[in-house]
């Protein structure tokens, strides 16, 4: 298993650690509720350095990107982040990613940790126009500071102003005392906040320096449990759950982030696809009934014919309520249309909702 840079930090704060994207990662510090409350309310840190960050360089960079995701990344000007994934050849996507344009001839792609070498090969296998790659994973760490006290929080480590960054927009300063810090007004939580990038060396300095600003705003450590919690009450796609190898984008709700106004692989085919319809949709269901669905439980109907199966479920924590998402036949799809879930041979109801599930 790999550690990141602030393992031995998270252990020594007492943080439960678990096996994550052959990661070292902490799951939880003072409970999964109590961190997921404090994001949504105040401010909160995530160590998520095991993601993966790849630089393209030169002049055909744009056409390398263009060629393997979904959006357009021609609309990017310098500052500015977009989110898109990576169609494979069968219909399914190889992963969900960031694009993040440094300049005409420098962009900055940030994947999943479990997606890494896979991301690497496809995009090396596309590589025909001689844009020079660098596998930066291993040497950056990434903290998301997340929740609406964030900008507040952290404001004096840095003279870019945060309060008024645009939101999926990113700026390169000194933060912490470190130079040439990328801090991107991103995150997968819903609640607001930054990511910062900085190198390894930085990690721990950048982690100090953060805590000490914001302890007057409540900042606590949070960990990949209430990271989960978050997501799902936004309705966030989670790689290797909601969308995989396997999975439409069009029926993942991703036809958003699709662009047939340009070329890019499987495109053709994905065209047809959406002209053809859809059987089935990723729809987002809340519980009426007591249970908590979990990922590959079957969804039925009144009369138990399965029609479709859960990708991702939990407690929401500010619902006091369980929530999920998963792929139905497409007669179920509509908000308030009563479905089951499978559990223990019981059927269990629920009710299809429109994510997200907080506003």
């Amino acid at each position: 298993m790999k550690n990141t840079a602030l393992t031995d930090l998270h252990i020594s704060l007492g943080a439960k650690m678990v096996p994550f994207a052959g990661f070292n990662m902490p799951v939880q510090y003072s409970g999964i509720n109590v961190e997921h409350e404090t994001v949504r309310t105040a401010v909160g840190v995530f160590d998520v350095s095991h993601m993966g960050e790849f630089i393209l360089k030169g002049e055909k960079a744009l056409d390398l990107i263009q060629k393997i995701s979904s959006n357009d990344a021609s609309k990017l000007y310098d500052g500015k982040v977009q989110y898109g994934y990576i169609p494979n050849e069968e219909g399914g996507i190889v992963d969900d990613f960031l694009t993040y344009k440094i300049d005409d001839q420098t962009y900055f792609l940030v994947v999943n940790a479990s997606n890494i070498e896979k991301d690497w090969n496809w995009i090396s296998k596309y590589n025909t126009y001689g844009v020079e790659m660098k596998n930066i994973s291993d040497q950056t760490s990434l903290l998301a500071i997340q929740g609406p006290k964030a900008a507040e929080a952290l404001q004096s480590l840095t003279e870019i102003e945060l309060a008024s960054m645009e939101y999926y927009t990113f700026s390169k300063g000194q933060f912490a005392g470190v130079d040439n810090v990328i801090v991107s007004a991103t995150g997968y939580t819903g609640a607001g906040g930054f990511e910062i990038y900085v190198d390894n060396k930085d990690a721990k300095q950048v982690w100090d320096a953060i805590f000490e600003a914001g302890a007057a705003y409540g900042i606590k450590p949070i960990g990949l449990g209430a990271r989960d919690t978050l997501r799902l009450e936004m309705g966030f796609c989670l790689y290797g759950n909601d969308i995989d190898d396997t999975t439409s984008p069009l029926a993942a709700g991703l036809g958003w982030v699709t662009k047939f106004t340009k070329d890019f692989v499987n495109s053709d085919n994905l065209k047809a696809e959406k002209e053809r319809g859809l059987t089935q949709k990723l729809i987002g269901f809340e519980m009426i009934d007591r249970g908590i669905a979990r990922h590959d439980y079957q969804i039925v109907d009144i009369d138990g014919n399965v029609i479709g199966r859960v990708t991702s479920g939990t407690q929401s924590p500010t619902l006091k309520k369980s929530i999920g998402l998963g792929y139905v036949d497409l007669a179920f799809t509509k908000e308030g249309t009563e479905i089951y879930i499978s559990i223990r041979d019981q059927k269990v109801k629920a009710v299809v909702k429109k994510a997200p599930f907080v506003k």
